[in-house]
């Protein structure tokens, strides 16, 4: 089943041709699709003619409008971070409905969208929700450009920054996730810098290798979280296919190819990776490099029986890694409220009460 939002300006083109119609044509439907445009009618520059085409096209199932729909908005009183509940299908590839969450995050430089890559997430780390619910399947690119387009239809506000931080390991999805930077950045649709986009990955070496060289303007984040192989393996099972000295060879090939900063982040759990030694561990292995540590305290899931560190500690962590000249803050924390924030989004099976379309 062809689906029009996953489709780029040349695909576009060539769909307008095959129905009979100049390529240039196709570049319009592309554009008013990426405004977040579905209704035909509304599409003025397209003759009458041409409307009725594809409505009748979309009727008998020739191709399908994909995206997703917001079905649930939940807002945090303390700092208006909003996470909504987005269903995506049915239609695409004869999957039923499903669910993912995104974050709506407002900040000084501008509005940021934190998108799912995947429905659930196999990568199974230990203190994160997305993998509790198990993997589903991969999200198409007109699946994560629907959260951006579904998110900004219901703020009223555009979003000019994202990062492929929400359910689901992006690099295990790495065509998909392709496509959709690619969608958000052509000039004919959103115009999104890549600079303005940040992928965040588990520590999939071969894709990293792959991403300098396909994206060397995108931001690259690392979840990090220990710095021993056993230590690591124990919470995040990628670690054992691909060990700590591989994952941080591949991120000093990253900056040494693109010669931009990585971040690491590191999830600070409470007796786990947040002792003294774990504060010299990382001024060993991570001094020297082109990188800036991102501190999170462990946001609470029930299921996983962690606590996260004390702000205080996360504090005295950063100062001691500044002082060894590693660059290094603690995340502002947005979404509490709402289990909105780092490692919190999860699959949800059903949600029976739809409050928004897009």
């Amino acid at each position: 089943m062809k689906d029009l939002l996953s489709m780029t300006t040349e695909e576009m083109k060539k769909f307008a041709s095959d129905m009979g119609e100049k390529p240039f044509r196709g570049k319009q439907i592309f554009t008013w699709l990426n405004r977040g445009v579905r209704d035909f009618d509304e599409m003025t520059d397209l003759s009458k003619a041409l409307r009725e085409k594809l409505e009748a096209g979309l009727e008998n199932g020739e191709f399908i409008i994909g995206g997703c729909r917001v079905a649930r908005v939940q807002e945090d009183s303390s700092d208006g971070t909003r996470k909504f509940l987005f269903e995506v299908g049915p239609g695409i590839e004869g999957t039923e409905s499903e669910y993912v969450e995104g974050v709506f995050m407002k900040y000084r430089y501008g509005n940021t969208l934190c998108v799912s890559s995947q429905i659930g997430c196999r990568m199974g780390c230990r203190f994160c929700a997305s993998a509790l619910g198990g993997f589903v399947r991969n999200l198409n690119a007109g699946e994560m450009l629907g959260q951006v387009l579904a998110a900004e239809k219901h703020a009223g506000e555009e979003i000019n920054h994202i990062v492929v931080m929400g359910m689901g390991e992006p690099f295990d999805n790495y065509e998909n996730v392709s496509k959709f930077l690619r969608l958000l950045h052509d000039e004919a649709g959103k115009n999104m810098s890549y600079r303005n986009m940040t992928v965040s990955t588990s520590g999939i070496v071969p894709m990293i290798d792959r991403f300098a060289d396909d994206f060397p303007q995108v931001n690259l984040a690392i979840s990090l979280h220990r710095l021993t192989d056993e230590g690591r393996s124990a919470i995040m099972p990628i670690n054992r296919k691909y060990p700590l000295g591989e994952l941080l060879e591949a991120a000093r090939r990253y900056t040494d190819k693109t010669h931009r900063r990585i971040t690491f982040e590191y999830t600070l759990i409470r007796g786990e990776n947040d002792s003294d030694e774990d504060i010299a561990l990382m001024r060993k292995r991570l001094g020297g490099m082109l990188c800036h540590i991102n501190l999170i305290p462990l946001n609470k899931v029930e299921e996983t029986g962690f606590d996260g560190s004390s702000r205080r500690r996360a504090e005295e962590i950063a100062a001691a890694l500044e002082a060894a000249g590693i660059p290094a803050t603690v995340r502002r924390e947005l979404g509490g409220e709402i289990d909105g924030a780092c490692g919190q989004l999860r699959r949800i099976s059903s949600c029976p009460n739809t409050s928004f379309s897009l």
